[in-house]
């Protein structure tokens, strides 16, 4: 089931035609591509449908009593030279489509994962990976196929119906007149086919979210799967949603296989009529061969388009999965009237703060508190006592219900999101490292930094020992998230990172609960490096690595229940003194 809080399933279905309004308004850049392509369409188009005239001259002619052999090499020849003509419009077209729909495709990926990048957290908290990815890659492929195959099989099968039944009523209107009925008849069941397979099809891609989001999950979870043996349970609920993806597919060729036959048939049928009242209405060999020759075309377009509505309410319902993303509002933005601040003395201060992530189950109740420029405070308490929560609302990952967060005196709403994210280095417990080399995730891709600069980063946290100790120095490749490193050693190289990109602000959250003792004290050392740089938060489990702290401030069901130095709140006997000596009993 999908999760009731994600809010990339929230909303009714988009009506088809506002999401082919939407989808169209990404071709202006390719307009002129897209006119002269079109033309090409035409002309190929009208090639199509003069090349049974030439066949049907051939038929009357060789069923004469002269034959006439150099008109019939005439019209080998003629036929011939449009046929090539035919398909070299044909190749320019396709060329000339291929480049717009590239071009419009790549546009939109880089507007939706922009788009992504503008969401809080909160909202990302509410968007399973998988089904971004999807929407990413998967749904933007298939406005590839829209551009580049679909809309031009449509528009060129339309013009050949049109074109075709002109002949139609060329060679016999009553005839022609007579082939409405089975038109109608194709009509009608094509439309209800439509309105039938746009369901099936959104339900489909429901299902390869959530397929894609499951995977996700479970493969970044596997070594857990392996710790606890369940994998049978994990093959158990993959064997469900595969299912529901194996009965939705399944349904859509049900779905095709009643339709296709139905066309055929009707097709059969209106050959017998062909043939039949053919000779009823006067028509000579050549003209009921062309009639043949022509009711053929006009039932494969009919066909043809059968199979480009199929992938035509893919990609529409692929698109419109991705317009609902794209109207996501970014919760978090730069106010009218924020600024630009180049520079922080580093004054932190919470003026009556309450916060919840959902509805009013505050996680945050009331917390007011200062930290000098320069100083170094430190937040303690159990989980979920609201100590992390402090640190993201410094940086607005997420936006506080009541009161204040200012910087400098600023609130952090008037503050450009850049310029506050740029001032503030974080170093977080879950260490996040891309695939590169070592070089790479300390600078993230910043050509500016000189490997020296980047070492000295090193050095300055005590990461240099093992860096160098490396086969390849900074150059050394790192598997996904850092893998072949121990925990320590990429907590390490985020002290580096952050120190690199020089913040005026540091926040550690959690940053030493998964290391070694010696670790331990390597980042203790970094930790008095750091005090230098300026103001620093640290969320901390180990109290060995707060007590030189300015201020140290206890949080409990989130609300602040004592402050004060490491000697002052020893020498209170209160909650921090508990912690401590449980601390110093388990050591």
């Amino acid at each position: 089931m999908t999760n009731e809080k994600d809010l990339l399933s929230i909303g009714q279905p988009m009506p088809f035609r506002e999401t082919f309004r939407r989808t169209f308004g990404y071709l202006k850049p390719q307009l002129p591509r897209l006119i002269l392509a079109f033309v090409l369409i035409i002309l190929n188009v009208a090639f199509d449908v003069a090349l049974p005239v030439f066949i049907s001259s051939a038929t009357d002619n060789l069923k004469s009593n002269s034959v006439n052999l150099n008109f019939i090499i005439g019209l080998a020849v003629g036929y011939l030279a449009i046929g090539t003509v035919n398909q070299v419009v044909l190749y320019i077209e396709s060329m000339l489509l291929q480049k717009a729909g590239q071009s419009v495709v790549a546009n939109m990926r880089m507007e939706v994962y922009g788009h992504i990048q503008s969401l809080s957290q909160s909202q990302l908290d509410k968007m399973p990976v998988g089904s971004l990815v999807t929407r990413v890659a998967s749904y933007t492929a298939s406005l590839s196929d829209l551009f580049s195959e679909v809309l031009v099989k449509v528009i060129k099968n339309v013009l050949t119906l049109v074109g075709v039944y002109g002949m139609m009523l060329y060679i016999s209107w009553q005839l022609s007149l007579v082939m409405l009925a089975f038109i109608a008849l194709v009509a009608l069941i094509s439309f209800v086919f439509g309105k039938i397979i746009g369901a099936l099809f959104r339900r489909e891609r429901q299902y390869i979210s959530e397929l894609n989001t499951y995977l996700n999950e479970n493969l970044s979870g596997m070594k857990l799967i392996h710790v606890f043996n369940r994998q049978k349970f994990k093959e158990l609920e993959f064997v469900l949603k595969n299912e529901n993806l194996r009965k939705a597919r399944y349904k859509v060729v049900i779905a095709f296989g009643i339709y296709r036959p139905l066309i055929t048939l009707i097709y059969v049928m209106s050959v017998a009529v062909t043939f039949w009242l053919g000779v009823g209405f006067g028509l000579n060999s050549g003209m009921i061969v062309a009639f043949y020759l022509y009711l053929s075309k006009f039932f494969n377009p009919v066909q043809n388009l059968a199979d480009q509505l199929n992938n035509l309410q893919k990609a529409l319902t692929a698109q419109e999965k991705l317009f609902r993303l794209l109207d996501i509002k970014p919760e978090i933005t730069d106010g009218a009237d924020a600024v630009d601040m180049r520079s922080f003395r580093g004054e932190i201060e919470f003026d009556h703060v309450w916060f919840a992530y959902e509805g009013e189950d505050w996680i945050l109740k009331d917390v007011s508190f200062k930290v000098g420029a320069g100083q170094t405070c430190a937040f303690v308490g159990a989980t979920g006592a609201g100590k992390s929560t402090i640190l993201s609302l410094i940086v607005r990952n997420y936006e506080v219900q009541k009161g204040r967060v200012l910087i400098d005196g600023v609130d952090v709403k008037n503050i450009k999101i850049k310029s506050l994210r740029r001032a503030i280095g974080q170093m977080l417990q879950d260490v996040f490292l891309f695939s590169g080399t070592v070089k790479s995730n300390l600078t993230l891709g910043n050509p500016d930094f000189t490997d020296e600069e980047v070492m000295e980063a090193c050095r300055y946290v005590n990461a240099d020992g093992f860096v160098q100790a490396q086969e390849n120095g900074l150059e050394q490749e790192l598997t996904e998230r850092g893998e072949n490193l121990s925990q320590g050693q990429r907590q390490l190289l985020s002290f580096a990172r952050t120190v690199l990109h020089k913040p005026q602000i540091l926040i550690l959250d959690e940053a030493t609960a998964n290391i070694d003792t010696e670790t331990e004290v390597l980042i203790r050392e970094s930790l008095e490096k750091m005090r230098n740089i300026g103001t620093m938060l640290v969320c901390a489990h180990r109290l060995s690595t707060i007590k030189n702290a300015d201020n140290i401030i206890v949080m409990q069901h989130g609300r602040i229940v004592e402050s004060g130095t490491h000697a002052k709140l020893l020498e209170s006997g209160g909650y921090y003194s508990k912690l401590h000596a449980l601390q110093a009993e388990r050591q």
